[in-house]
């Protein structure tokens, strides 16, 4: 048998517990296999039950395990690191919890805070310089974590109460679909969901058009008293969150 082959085989018996591709490797090594496979499968639910701990508190141990040995059985490890191989967890988890969307939701977020955890690094803008900002061509460069999640369930808050420590609330549907945006902010990643209006007017931004664009859009939205004081506001969010890296002046 050739090395190549010898290592075929070997994955094959790693990922799906194939016993012709056991049996190839011979009899001696039949004990020794059900260690390395042990091994294996070991390593792998803990990496998922280190990035998942609060989805595993929502859905209990037994539910867990039950959802992660689904996963392992259904998609072998992908990447030259094992810290990749919880990103897909929460597709697995929709497939397995159709009628509970609240829970590949939270694992959405769980992994995209973890991503946001190892991102680049960047300092947001000093309080100090805004007094020197060309306003009226004003725009805006985000810290290169931040992220956006489309989310139908009140997942952001169950994680919450959770993280907290706290009893969570019931799961709900929510009116209509909600954005959260994520981030790290220092050394801690961080979420926030936003109301509709906070989304698009972020996107708008994100896009590299001027602080006056976005006044405009709420102006015509919310009226000449009204938009200016709501841009104001969001952009007084934008900086108490940190995902404001730069003001720029537009070209």
């Amino acid at each position: 048998m050739s090395l190549l082959a010898l290592q075929r085989d070997f994955r094959l018996w790693l990922t799906d517990e194939s016993h012709a591709a056991g049996a190839r490797l011979g009899a001696g090594p039949a004990p020794g296999l059900s260690v390395y496979l042990n091994n294996y499968r070991y390593a792998l639910m803990t990496c998922l039950s280190e990035s998942f701990e609060t989805t595993r508190a929502w859905l209990g141990d037994a539910g867990f395990e039950a959802a992660c040995a689904n996963h392992i059985d259904r998609l072998p490890p992908h990447s030259w690191t094992l810290d990749a191989y919880a990103v897909d967890l929460p597709a697995t988890l929709e497939i397995l919890y159709p009628d509970d969307p609240e829970v590949a939701e939270l694992a959405r977020i769980e992994c995209a805070l973890s991503i946001a955890f190892v991102g680049p690094d960047a300092d947001p803008v000093d309080p100090a310089t805004l007094a020197e900002v060309d306003w009226d061509n004003a725009a805006f460069r985000f810290v290169p974590t931040l992220d956006f999640l489309s989310v139908t369930t009140n997942a952001g808050a169950i994680w919450s109460e959770i993280a907290a420590g706290e009893t969570p609330p019931p799961a709900q549907l929510l009116p209509e679909e909600a954005s959260i945006a994520i981030w790290r902010n220092g050394l801690m990643p961080a979420f926030r969901t936003l109301e509709a209006g906070e989304a698009g007017a972020l996107r708008l931004m994100l896009e590299g058009r001027r602080f006056p664009d976005l006044c405009i859009t709420l102006v015509d939205r919310h009226g000449e008293e009204d938009g200016p004081a709501l841009a104001g506001a969001l952009l007084g969010q934008w900086l108490r969150d940190g995902i404001v890296r730069a003001i720029v002046t537009a070209q």
